[in-house]
């Protein structure tokens, strides 16, 4: 089997090929380090490269299963982790200059997991500065390119993974998402990328025990290769303060969405939305009917959603961040400083106001979808735009304000905590990927991932590759 055929393979069928012994963990893994060599020079989403410890691990796999033992469900799949996450002896500079050399002594949880699962590390992708937007770029490394045009961005904060995904340079990759830094570059680069339920997902360390904005979550070119992975990621861990019931993501996503009510929202409450997203994504109405769903217009109400996410948010970088700005203020962005000063003019009134108005958003979203089994919309307000633009600054004729004012249509659902998925969804003009977000009931993710492998199936749209990689 040739490098070409391998690195394109989805990771399930890659496991299958190795536990059956079709195909070498060792070979899987060089394919793979074949194609990050050959174009991450083009992209730049791969900034810390480890071959000779994935060669160990993948080495190990071989034996293991000549011994006839699998190491886990992961069984020598090679993967990238996000360079926000810890990875024990890996650099990990979380895309600041402050952390430029650090090395962790520790694997953060959901690394371990995948590891412990039988996945081989390769290395690190690229992020923005501590996750801060959906632009991929810092000053330890530069910025990471859309691999179906150089020219613009991939998106983030989990640029590098989706870009690394679309590549072909890993068939799996973990990502993390607060204002849709997990669905904005899938959407953009046309992978697949989940952001889970409130808990589904532990999260340890965290300098806040108790913070339900961001989360881990996975990311892959198909939607049954996310579910494979939530099958290693999302279960309890105690020493995480918050935890969600055990599903098995194991079962079939073949299950039948015949008859399921779905809302569509075309602006997610009244967004600006460039007319090219717009018409791209107009068909999903139509391949939802096609499944036999029954779909219907309809805007939600997330009124006081923007003013409660910009305070908790706020709230999070002045605690998690405000040591550095008082320290090293040189050496911080423009994007998280902004995010520190908002922070620092925060009051207790501010606090209890964003929580009440949380409370009231998750209340009608409840509704909403005790009425709907599942909202869809834009997974992003306009199309990929130039890499040198630190953000847009306007979106369909509406000026933009900060620099993450773009991204409200993700982090609306952020906030009342619901399962959200980005999946491939057709192209602009330009050749541009587009996504589509589907929301679903919290702690409902399987039902998500079971409406998205419908509408994949029915679309075919991964199944286009950029040129760069082929």
């Amino acid at each position: 089997m040739s490098h070409k055929e391998l690195v394109f393979r989805t990771a399930r069928e890659l496991v299958l090929l190795m536990v059956t012994r079709q195909v070498s963990a060792r070979e899987v893994l060089e394919a793979h380090l074949e194609q990050i060599e050959r174009v991450n020079p083009a992209v730049n989403a791969v900034v810390t490269f480890v071959p000779e410890l994935a060669r160990r691990r993948a080495k190990r796999a071989d034996a293991s299963i000549v011994r006839g033992v699998a190491l886990g469900p992961l069984h020598g799949l090679p993967v990238l982790h996000k360079d926000l996450a810890a990875t024990k002896g890996i650099r990990t500079t979380q895309g600041s200059v402050i952390f430029k050399d650090d090395v962790p002594t520790y694997n953060t949880l959901v690394v371990q997991r995948l590891v412990d699962a039988g996945a081989v590390t390769m290395g690190k992708t690229n992020t923005p500065e501590f996750g801060t937007g959906s632009q991929t770029y810092n000053r330890v490394f530069g910025a990471t390119r859309n691999p179906y045009d150089t020219n613009v961005t991939c998106g983030g904060s989990s640029g590098g993974a989706a870009v690394a995904l679309a590549c072909g340079m890993t068939p799996i990759a973990d990502g993390s998402d607060m204002a849709g830094s997990l669905r904005n570059p899938a959407s953009f680069c046309n992978v697949v990328g989940l952001r889970p339920s409130i808990a589904r997902v532990p999260l340890w360390p965290s300098p806040q025990t108790h913070f339900t904005l961001g989360t881990y979550g996975p990311m892959a070119r198909t939607v049954g290769d996310v579910a494979l992975q939530m099958q290693v990621i999302a279960r309890p861990d105690f020493r995480a303060a918050l935890n969600a019931p055990v599903v098995d993501f194991g079962l079939p996503l073949e299950d039948g969405v015949a008859g399921t009510r779905v809302a569509w929202s075309a602006t997610l409450d009244g967004l600006p939305v460039d007319p090219r997203i717009t018409e791209t994504l107009a068909p999903a109405a139509q391949a939802l009917e096609d499944l036999g769903c029954r779909v219907e217009e309809c805007e939600p109400d997330f009124s006081g959603a923007d003013e409660s996410f910009s305070i908790l948010r706020a709230a999070y970088y002045r605690q998690a961040f405000e040591q550095f700005y008082e320290e090293r203020p040189g050496d911080l962005g423009d994007e998280t400083t902004w995010e520190i000063e908002r922070g620092l003019e925060l009051t207790v009134d501010d606090l209890g106001r964003a929580e009440l108005l949380r409370s009231q958003v998750y209340d009608r979203m409840y509704k909403f979808l005790t009425e709907y089994r599942f909202l869809i919309a834009p997974v992003t307000q306009l199309p990929p735009f130039d890499v040198h633009e630190h953000w847009p600054k306007w979106v369909a004729g509406v000026k933009q304000t900060y620099y993450r004012e773009w991204m409200r249509v993700c982090s609306r659902v952020t906030l009342p905590g619901l399962p959200a998925l980005s999946l491939p969804f057709g192209f602009t003009p330009e050749g541009h990927p587009t996504g589509l977000q589907i929301i679903g009931r919290q702690g409902d993710d399987l039902g998500v991932l079971r409406l998205a492998a419908a509408l994949e199936t029915a679309t075919g749209t991964w199944r286009q590759h950029p040129r760069i990689a082929q």
